[in-house]
């Protein structure tokens, strides 16, 4: 028998043990768990953490809910998953993240525009961003002499004209009761059309009242940088009256390439509609060889005077005094402002349609009026 004094000490020493054993249950499955969602992430499948906030399987969950919302009308799980809008007037659910990427990566393709300028994703309705002009200056000066204060840059706040297009994309509720209808391909197919089409006008040509301001809106001049104002376009003319120049016609082209300041030139790139594009096709170089060049891979665009060539059928057609051709660095001259999608399902409007009012707010301005030049169709 165990007196009192051996009982207590083997009691402690079996707590101490259990102890012991607990703490090296729980970091064998701290390791287990570890090196699961590692494999899963190997894998390509979501990860089973229990600490990155369980962000992939969140994700996916509130795109089942929204698509059950989109073929039910049930919207229960939307709202206890916090899927509503805040500040839509007219209500409305985010559209989840998995399915808002898809349908920006949609308008890439349709948009030149999106291709080559600078898109920027806010959470909030607006947009500001401080811009440099000018550059900082600076002084030579001797070891020993007085260093002065150098003038420092301009800046000038950007603000992005912003608008909210919408579309409402029509369905009957038969398909959406088909389990096999593709519901997701079908949105992204529909609301890219309808938003590609829309905001692709207003990034060249919107006037900035609840759209975008497009490019060929700004003032133009054809002084240089730096006699101009900071917020002009310079542009260089054709040499003929809504027409290239009679004789040696390339050769505006090559001005307005070197219009450009070496630094802009390096990310370059034109941008002009198919009628322009056929006539410039067409010219060719003192060694009698065609300028435009076509791409050299698959899914490459061509290139003019080694500079890539992007088809935007929203440019204008060559005419008097039109600005038919861009050239520049598009991601340091303008910038797109991208808000997420919502949509709110409407079955009474259109019966026996399911209507999908659906908006994105969308911005478009100029930032850096140095980086790209514009060809005027003028003699002068």
């Amino acid at each position: 028998m165990y007196d009192s004094t051996e009982l207590k000490d083997l009691l402690v020493g079996q707590g101490k043990a259990f102890d012991e054993f607990k703490s090296a249950q729980n970091e064998r499955f701290k390791n287990l768990e570890s090196e699961l969602n590692e494999f899963a992430k190997k894998a390509g499948r979501p990860g089973a953490s229990y600490d990155d906030g369980g962000s992939t399987l969140e994700s996916r969950e509130h795109k089942q809910a929204f698509l059950g919302y989109m073929r039910s009308g049930k919207e229960r799980d939307l709202e206890l998953k916090g899927m509503a809008t805040n500040d839509d007037p007219n209500g409305g659910y985010l559209v989840p993240e998995e399915i808002d990427t898809t349908i920006s990566k949609a308008l890439r393709e349709l948009s030149p525009m999106r291709q080559l300028a600078r898109v920027v994703p806010v959470k909030t309705g607006n947009f500001s961003m401080l811009h440099s002009v000018g550059g900082t200056d600076y002084s030579w000066v001797g070891e020993k002499t007085d260093r002065p204060e150098t003038g420092g840059p301009g800046f000038r706040m950007l603000t992005p004209a912003m608008g909210e297009i919408y579309a409402s994309p029509a369905i009957t509720q038969n398909l959406l009761d088909d389990n096999n209808f593709g519901l997701e391909e079908w949105l992204v197919d529909e609301l890219a059309e309808a938003f590609g089409e829309g905001e692709g006008i207003s990034f060249i040509n919107g006037n900035g009242t609840n759209k975008p301001r497009g490019i060929l809106t700004y003032d133009i001049a054809s002084t240089a940088d730096g006699t101009r104002s900071e917020s002009a376009l310079q542009y260089v003319a054709s040499g003929g009256a809504g027409a290239f120049a009679a004789s040696n016609p390339s050769d505006k082209l090559i001005k307005l390439v070197h219009s450009l300041k070496p630094r802009y030139r390096i990310n370059a790139a034109w941008t002009m509609n198919t009628n322009t594009l056929e006539q410039i096709r067409t010219f060719k170089n003192q060694q009698n060889d065609y300028i435009w060049k076509a791409g050299l891979e698959a899914g490459q665009p061509p290139t003019l005077l080694g500079y890539p060539v992007y088809e935007d059928q929203n440019m204008p057609d060559i005419a008097s005094d039109s600005l038919s051709i861009a050239f520049g660095d598009f991601k340091r001259g303008y910038v797109i402002v991208d808000r997420s999608s919502s949509m709110l399902r409407d079955p009474f409007t259109a019966k026996p349609h399911v209507l999908f009012y659906s908006t994105r707010r969308v911005g478009g301005g100029m930032r850096d009026f140095r980086a790209i030049k514009l060809m005027k169709f003028a003699s002068s």
